[in-house]
């Protein structure tokens, strides 16, 4: 149900970035954008604890805000495994990296996903 739902929350900020920033970041389409939010949403969970980890020394300096490194980082690789759906450069990936990070913060609160079970 989670993987669902981040998915569902990455494809919505993709499209709302991609009618924002027409300039910085390009997505040819609709099933594109699906397709990368799959694959975004599956190297989150497999790549992303790994490059967590390795950069343990920079977030403990940086207080966390190296996260917001990490996440552009997963964007550009999610860019280069999904045809149609590219950015300009790698700060237009921050800044869809930016908005990802404050939807995820707002719809998936941790305090407010319930699922009942009979």
């Amino acid at each position: 149900m989670r993987f669902i739902m981040q998915v569902a929350i990455n494809m919505a900020v993709f499209l709302a970035c991609a009618l924002m920033f027409p300039s910085g970041f390009i997505l040819a389409n609709m099933t594109a954008a699906a397709v990368a939010a799959v694959v975004l949403t599956a190297l989150n969970q497999l790549v992303k604890p790994l490059l967590m980890i390795l950069s343990l020394p920079l977030l403990i300096i940086s207080l966390g805000a190296f996260s917001l490194i990490v996440n552009a980082m997963m964007l550009e690789l999610t860019a280069w495994f999904v045809p149609g759906f590219h950015f300009e450069s790698f700060w237009w990936a921050f800044l869809v990296a930016l908005f990802l990070t404050i939807a995820n913060v707002i719809f998936m609160n941790p305090t407010h996903i319930q699922i009942r079970r009979q």
